[in-house]
Formats: structure tokens, C-alpha cells, sequence
């Protein structure tokens, strides 16, 4: 039987095989019965790939086969991406007063999504002596995004002022504000003159007026510098829907109002 013989021989062998995808068969039985004797082994040779290795040639090339992968739902992030155990902290203002540091930051805690990370998130807030809102349990953080603004001053630890625990931030628009006076440091010749809110992410400056008829002006800022004095309004890393500000009065005088007024 010469070589002729064996080829044609295996391309009538190749009618009777399935391969499943109609162009790839085509394509193969047409080389088969138009073309010359090398061609009718190279299809031959082809087939006993095809059902050695299966599907994965048969696929091989074929468009929309070879980005498969882009297509694969990426894993949920961890814990840890999610800040649920280490918050984002952002400092909005510093100080001194009576010789003494203070300072006010804002800290947000990202949501756990099971019991285990409630169970861990509660005693990490727990340990830095903060208590969420509303939450009685663990399991009432899952789902819910924690933030607090905590006020320091000296050696002593952050006292949390304002804080709360939402499924969702809040989106403020035009001149919408919350805020708190509070006191610088400990006694109360500081009261009130420490004053801290949320403000529009579109405001640009905030007006804090003091009961002895001044005023101080806390603009839009980016960082700090030598002659920030504690008076700025600040975006807070992780905190959607609003920035934060800070404004401090002079001795002898504390809070009277506060409005967005540029």
C-alpha cells in the first residue's frame, strides 16, 4: 500500500468523526478531498489532536475564545482593603491651647459583611475607646459604614463628638450643614470655641461667627502648611456626600452661628 493509499485511507476514516464546531469540520473535509497528498495527512494528523486534547484545540483561535478570563468576576476584597478593622483617618485641624496640642480628625470604618468581621470591627472601635451609634451588638454594624470626628488634646485619648453608623452617607447639597461646638481642652474657658461640621462638597467656605461679634473663615483646602491655624474645610479619606471643616475662636468668646457663605 503506498502512501497515497494510507492518506485517503485516513481521510475516509475522518468522515465518520464528529468534531462538533461545523466551520472547523468543514474546512477540514474540504482540505481532504481538494487538495494534495500532504494536505490529506496534515488533516488526518489534525483529527487525532482534536481527540486527543479534546475541546481545547477544537477552541483554539476562535474569536471571543482568548479573553475568557476578562470575563471572571474578581474575588471580594478583604477586610482589610475595606478598612473594617484599620479605619482611614484624615486630620481636618491642630493646635495649641494652654500649651498643650489639640487636634480634631475624622476616622472611617468601612462595613462588615458577616458576624466575624462585626465581632472584630466592635473590639478594634473598642480598643481606641470609641462606641459606635445605634450599635448595641456586633451585628448591628454588618452592612453599615461607622465614622467618628474625635477631638484630642495633650496627652490625653481622642473623645469622639460627632459619629454615627449608616448603611449610606448622606449627600449634602447647597449650603446643608451639621455641626458641634466643643471645647478646646479641658475646663471651661474653652467651651464652645471649638467648632466641628460637614458641609457640601461644592462649598468653598464656611463663616463661624462668635458671640463677641468677630468671626473666623474656613476656606477650601489641600493639606497643610506652616500657617494653617486650624480654621479649613477638608475632604476626609472613605467619607462620601460631604467634606468637614473646623473653626477655632479666640479666648473669651465661644460659638454663636455657622453658614456656608461661598
Amino acid at each position: 500500500m503506498t502512501q497515497t493509499d494510507i492518506a485517503f485511507l485516513l481521510a475516509d476514516a475522518a468522515d465518520e468523526v464528529e468534531i462538533g464546531i461545523a466551520p472547523v469540520q468543514a474546512v477540514i473535509r474540504a482540505g481532504r478531498r481538494r487538495r494534495a497528498r500532504r494536505w490529506a495527512v496534515a488533516a488526518a494528523t489534525a483529527l487525532v489532536l482534536a481527540g486527543s486534547t479534546g475541546a481545547t484545540l477544537a477552541f483554539a483561535g476562535l474569536p471571543g475564545q482568548g479573553d475568557r478570563g476578562a470575563n471572571v468576576a474578581k474575588p471580594p476584597s478583604s477586610p482589610e482593603a475595606r478598612h473594617v478593622y484599620e479605619p482611614q483617618r484624615t486630620e481636618l485641624g491642630r493646635g495649641t491651647y494652654q500649651g498643650k496640642e489639640w487636634s480634631v480628625s475624622v476616622q472611617v470604618w468601612g462595613a462588615p459583611r458577616n458576624e466575624a468581621e462585626a465581632d472584630r470591627q466592635f473590639a478594634a472601635m473598642a480598643e481606641r475607646g470609641l462606641s459606635p451609634a445605634e450599635a448595641r451588638k456586633p451585628a448591628d454594624l454588618i452592612g453599615k459604614l461607622s465614622y467618628f470626628a474625635t477631638r484630642g488634646w495633650g496627652d490625653g485619648g481622642p473623645q469622639q463628638v460627632m459619629f454615627n453608623t449608616v448603611e449610606k452617607f448622606e449627600r449634602f447639597s447647597g449650603t446643608d450643614m451639621q455641626s458641634i461646638a466643643t471645647r478646646l481642652g479641658h475646663g471651661g474657658e474653652s467651651s464652645g470655641r471649638l467648632v466641628i461640621g460637614m458641609v457640601a462638597k461644592t462649598a468653598r467656605q464656611v463663616t463661624c461667627r462668635w458671640k463677641d461679634g468677630t468671626s473666623a473663615v474656613a476656606n477650601r483646602v489641600e493639606g497643610y502648611s506652616v500657617d494653617d491655624l486650624g480654621v479649613a474645610i477638608r475632604s476626609v479619606d472613605g467619607f462620601q456626600g460631604a467634606n468637614w471643616f473646623v473653626c477655632t475662636a479666640p479666648a473669651g468668646t465661644s460659638y454663636e452661628s455657622a453658614e456656608v457663605t461661598k
